[in-house]
């Protein structure tokens, strides 16, 4: 009786891992390569993974956020693909390098030449985008996944946080801190506690560490004389006896 409890018990609990360990539904999403930091300008990867084991997807629409417009946007050549880039009118213009702007880009639509993502694969669509907003932590797209099938998929809910994954999330690109202009020359000339910049301090490191190897060299020779000499000295004694 106890043995087929623990057996069930394992059951349960082998079932209970597998269950956990199984990955989670692939989606459309967009992700940074690198840091995509606020005011900046950044390179996303549009991830389309194919859903359906019999049939490709042959489009992919991406409609980038109204409420927080990105004046420049420019697709990456995919093989096997054509870029489409669609523009619209701003209600209130963007300042850019100075200059008024008054239309951004509104979607990218990526359209197959020929076979486009095949059952079992996935296929990134690169974007350069940029200037990234200030005032938001974060970018919410939507997307459109076309098949050959003529079957849609719409990937336009909005994920919120403390609430569970909607069904068809739409993509979200986090965004980091606005990085500092200065800071690559500010952690360059970095102090320590004792004054000196972490250069200064890392060539004093490298000095002592060089001069104490030296020490114990010098010290591993003399050891090493004093030895060959003291087994001399007793063989000669051995001799003599």
């Amino acid at each position: 009786m106890k043995a087929s409890r623990i057996a069930a018990a394992t059951v349960a609990a082998g079932s209970a891992v597998l269950a956990l360990s199984v990955p989670a539904f692939a989606h459309v999403t967009v992700q940074p390569e690198g840091t995509a930091a606020k005011g900046g300008y950044a390179v996303v990867n549009v991830k389309v993974p194919n859903e359906r084991d019999d049939a490709s997807t042959t489009k992919v629409e991406l409609s980038l956020p109204a409420d927080h417009p990105i004046a420049s946007v420019m697709p990456q050549p995919v093989p096997g693909w054509k870029a489409t880039v669609t523009k619209a009118k701003l209600d209130k213009p963007l300042t850019m390098h100075g200059e008024k702007i008054d239309e951004a880009v509104s979607k990218v639509t990526w359209t197959a030449d020929g076979k486009g993502i095949e059952p079992g694969f996935f296929q990134k669509f690169p974007l350069s985008l940029g200037a990234l907003p200030e005032n938001t932590d974060q970018l919410v797209f939507k997307a459109l996944q076309t098949y050959s099938n003529k079957e849609v998929v719409r990937w336009i809910e909005v994920p919120q946080e403390g609430q569970d994954e909607p069904e068809s999330p739409a993509p979200v690109l986090k965004l980091a801190a606005a990085e500092d202009e200065h800071g690559s020359a500010s952690a360059a000339n970095a102090t320590d506690k004792s004054g000196k910049t972490e250069e200064t301090a890392a060539a004093d490191s490298g000095d002592g560490t060089d001069t104490t190897a030296r020490v114990l060299g010098v010290a591993g020779i003399v050891i090493g004389i004093a030895g060959v000499a003291y087994g001399v000295f007793a063989g000669r004694r051995r001799t003599a006896a």
